[in-house]
């Protein structure tokens, strides 16, 4: 590769270049080709708008200028002079070059979300190309096919020709582009090592400095980005590092943007949340001023899940806002953050609706987590094993140390909630030792936290105080605020003398029923008063019958009472009261309530335990309006309230029916 020009020979490049005006028009598009070969773009654009300014460019000369102006961050320029390269092109009767500029404008309009300009000149370019003898832009049409294929083997296919053509035409871009899309295709097959195998020999060619400038900089970005994808940020780390000091030696304005994304998110890994935040923001802007509003949307989802792990619950929102403007889900960090406000309702129907919409395993590998915490805080133990085994899954086929680490630690605290403190003690610790080699200590401690919790779990508070107390260190080093705060509650949680032992409890679920549906009806201002009310009037029922809140779940409580007594008289106030709400004003939520008796471990400022699950499950499987309960919880009772006929039903995640009644709470 060419060296940059010195300062010394840009100011003498100026002076014979712009400042005289003698030169002739030949001379002056001689010197800025070569200043653009020398990678020299300013004085490369500037020299070619004066030379157009003069004469009419060739489409040869108005590619070099296109991409004179990408490197300088003139993104509307840069497409400008490609149409008008185009038509030169055309003119000239060089239609197999119209068809690759043709190509790159598909590009450029894909990467701006304007799939309509996107589509109409892929569609010029493939009828061009179709009726051309085969060249190199062949190649470049095979590339955009794979990029674009609807399947593996379809994929497979059009790699391989890429790298067909570029081999016979010898065009090393073309050949390193058919490695990588190789490379991919093996990978999306679960053959790692074959895919990265071709992948480090395309990155090779780049590191060489064999390859284009363009071409260098996406080899460097989709070698990041894989290894992102396979969870291997050392490797990840390197050529972040690497892709960012070629940028700069090369003058590079368009990349860093695409390479500093990617360099935040290993920043944020590493603990340092506003280094990486600061990065981020840097990505952006430059994302933003070059019309790369997919890649700024990324930017923006890194922004956001900084902040969230800073505790910057609206700093978070706000990031994630803008990242779905730009056509990015923001998922997992959308649903935690609905977790971390207590909207349990709202956090599970974003992370499964995320979860829908992917089909690729290593797309859901870094969902899934996120799907078991969300699942564990409702109680829901079932769905949360579900997403731990197949995380557990990912982690086999593809067998990186951080797939490790999140099955290993997806699994313990399954098993933690599941009363086997043993073996959830057993996966915590494997997944520990995974997140501290990789180094990263955000990671570690939230592993700590959860082993402290299985640790208290089986009653050993010595062990689970430790584990707390390095979790909590942890996060205030790092700024996380709410984690550390979270640590306090489970550390003075563990002052209670319940805390870790087995408890006998009734405990109760509620919620309201189609909140999703009234809230679209009556609207957010509206649909906050209604919460309110709602929160306010069933806290002060359950409270008034000795009972104690667990938690909000965003439309609903999770309470614990100490015998079914209170538990059951409790639930018919709270229907009761809401049906006189709506004899008397017309209006008040449906709300369901169920009812289990059960033993459970006390864990932190929640119970963990099958028999709580249990309770979950009855509490959604009942209707508007009713009281369900399980039949062991009443039948002892004697209570004062009318039971309905006993009927068995099946519940996710128990493998014997179970048998309960609804309580007549009108009469």
């Amino acid at each position: 590769m060419a060296a940059l020009l010195s300062a010394e020979q840009r100011g003498k490049w100026h002076h014979d270049f712009v400042e005289r005006p003698h030169v002739t028009e030949t001379a002056m598009l001689n010197r800025a080709r070569r200043a653009l070969e020398d990678h020299a773009w300013e004085d490369a654009y500037e020299g070619l708008v004066k030379a157009e300014a003069d004469e009419e460019l060739t489409g040869e000369d108005l590619e070099r200028l296109a991409w004179a102006a990408w490197w300088t961050a003139r993104p509307k320029d840069c497409t400008d002079a490609m149409e008008r390269a185009y038509a030169a092109h055309s003119r000239e009767g060089n239609l197999r070059r119209a068809g690759y500029v043709a190509l790159a404008l598909a590009d450029q309009y894909g990467e701006r979300l304007q799939p309509g300009q996107a589509s109409g000149w892929f569609q010029r370019a493939t009828r061009l190309l179709e009726g051309e003898p085969e060249g190199v832009e062949h190649g470049y049409l095979q590339m955009a096919l794979a990029r674009n294929s609807g399947g593996v083997e379809e994929m497979m296919q059009h790699a391989v020709a890429t790298l067909d053509i570029g081999t016979r035409f010898g065009d090393q871009d073309l050949q390193a582009f058919g490695l990588m899309l190789q490379g991919i295709a093996h990978i999306t097959q679960a053959q790692v090592e074959e895919g990265m195998s071709l992948i480090d020999e395309a990155t090779v060619a780049a590191v060489g400095g064999e390859l284009t400038p363009y071409a260098t900089g996406v080899v460097y970005c989709m070698t990041i980005v894989i290894c992102r994808d396979l969870a291997d940020y050392r490797r990840a780390g390197e050529w972040t590092e690497a892709a960012t000091r070629w940028c700069e030696r090369q003058a590079i304005s368009g990349f860093p943007g695409h390479c500093r994304v990617r360099r935040a998110e290993i920043i944020r890994l590493r603990g340092a949340f506003r280094e990486a935040e600061e990065e981020a923001r840097q990505a952006v802007e430059e994302l933003i001023a070059f019309g790369e509003l997919p890649i700024a949307g990324v930017g923006f989802h890194e922004i956001g899940e900084i902040r969230l792990r800073m505790g910057d619950l609206d700093g978070a929102e706000d990031a994630f806002a803008q990242a779905h403007q730009r056509g990015n889900d923001a998922q997992p960090g959308l649903a935690l953050l609905q977790l971390a406000r207590g909207r349990i309702v709202a956090a599970r129907s974003s992370i499964r609706a995320a979860l829908a919409d992917q089909p690729m395993a290593l797309t859901r590998a870094r969902l899934l987590p996120a799907q078991v915490e969300i699942a564990l805080a409702a109680h829901d133990v079932t769905e949360a094993r579900e997403a731990a085994e197949e995380l557990r899954d990912v982690a086999s086929t593809y067998d990186a140390p951080l797939w490790h680490a999140s099955a290993h630690q997806a699994l313990g605290a399954v098993l933690t909630y599941e009363d086997d403190p043993q073996e959830a003690v057993t996966e915590l610790r494997r997944a520990i030792r995974h997140w501290t080699d990789a180094e990263l200590p955000f990671e570690t401690a939230q592993a700590r936290r959860w082993l402290a919790l299985a640790h208290r779990a089986g009653g050993d508070e010595e062990s689970a105080s430790l584990e707390l107390r390095a979790a909590h260190a942890t996060f205030q080093r790092l700024g996380a605020t709410l984690e550390a705060e979270r640590c306090d509650e489970t550390i003075r949680a563990g002052e209670k003398r319940e805390a870790g032992r087995r408890v006998a409890r009734t405990f109760m679920f509620t919620d309201i029923v189609g909140s999703t549906n009234l809230l679209e009806t009556i609207g957010d201002e509206a649909w906050e008063n209604v919460v309110r009310w709602h929160d306010e009037t069933l806290r002060s029922v359950i409270e008034s019958h000795r009972g104690d809140i667990v938690h909000t779940t965003g439309d609903g409580f999770f309470a614990t009472f100490g015998d079914a007594t209170a538990a059951v008289t409790s639930a018919v106030a709270i229907q009761r009261r809401l049906a006189e709400h709506r004899r008397q004003h017309g209006f008040a939520p449906q709300v369901r309530i169920g009812l289990h008796s059960a033993e459970a471990t006390v864990v932190a400022d929640d119970y963990a335990g099958l028999g709580v699950h249990q309770a979950a499950r009855v509490g959604a499987l009942a209707e508007g309006g009713e009281i369900l309960t399980t039949c062991e919880t009443v039948e002892t009772e004697g209570l004062p309230f009318t039971l309905s006929n006993e009927r068995a039903v099946s519940l996710k995640g128990l493998v014997q029916p179970v048998r309960v009644v609804s309580i007549e709470w009108g009469a």
